[in-house]
């Protein structure tokens, strides 16, 4: 996989390879616990004020987040009009695993465990990212994802992972709930009750913003705190 470059401006970064440009921001407070890249779903990106939210909440709990588009802004302008990339899995998973390689690879990062935060469809690619990068990956966290668009890479994940839904999002529940089946590594539904899939009810998005640094706390080695509402 050719090497990526990254140029940082105020926690701006624009990651290249080849003709590909995707931006991002990357946040590292000092002495981090580890790095959560994160993965959005369709029709979303870096700017996404519930991930930026979410991100927050992380950064509070002392770990450092890359938010960085999936797509690139050619592809985002006609993705509005032709819905063909939101749901080309493989394709968001390869660009989550070249941004990965370059943080691995990165003087200043490469000693951070790294972890996946991701929502809607890019929760389905950040499981096939870690099920292609091992141990590369501490643990997956997903918010109202869509694991189950992972398919044959759910068996091969190794690191935990924990799956956020909200209570009135039946639907989604049903499909994180067939992806568990499929699962053999460490894995737990958590269920914030009252909230639907975007977690905009009051309280919902903190509700799992909390689980997610939790767990991530837990696995980054930097807490005992455990996760709540096993499945």
């Amino acid at each position: 996989m050719t090497a990526l470059d990254l140029r940082t401006a105020a926690g701006s970064v624009a990651i290249t390879r080849g003709e590909l440009r995707l931006q991002g921001e990357l946040t590292v407070p000092p002495s981090a616990a580890g790095l959560v890249i994160f993965a959005h779903g369709s029709g979303s990106g870096r700017l996404s004020p519930r991930n930026r939210f979410v991100a927050g909440i992380l950064r509070d709990h002392g770990m450092g987040t890359l938010l960085f588009d999936l797509l690139t802004e050619s592809e985002e302008r006609e993705e509005r009009y032709t819905g063909h990339l939101r749901f080309d899995i493989p394709l968001l998973a390869e660009r989550l695993v070249a941004v990965t390689g370059w943080v691995a690879k990165e003087t200043d990062l490469y000693n951070l465990p790294m972890a996946y935060f991701g929502s809607s469809t890019g929760a389905g690619a950040a499981l096939v990212a870690a099920a292609e990068l091992g141990d590369k990956v501490r643990a997956v966290v997903s918010r109202g994802g869509r694991p189950d668009l992972a398919g044959a890479a759910l068996a091969k994940v190794r690191c935990p992972v924990l799956l956020i839904v909200g209570g009135d999002d039946t639907a989604v529940i049903d499909l994180n709930e067939q992806a568990r089946e499929q699962m053999h590594c460490e894995n737990a539904l958590s269920i914030v009750p009252g909230a639907t899939h975007l977690f905009e009810e009051p309280g919902a998005l903190e509700r799992a913003a909390g689980l997610a640094a939790a767990f991530f706390a837990e696995k980054f080695g930097a807490g005992k705190t455990g996760i709540l509402n096993h499945g």
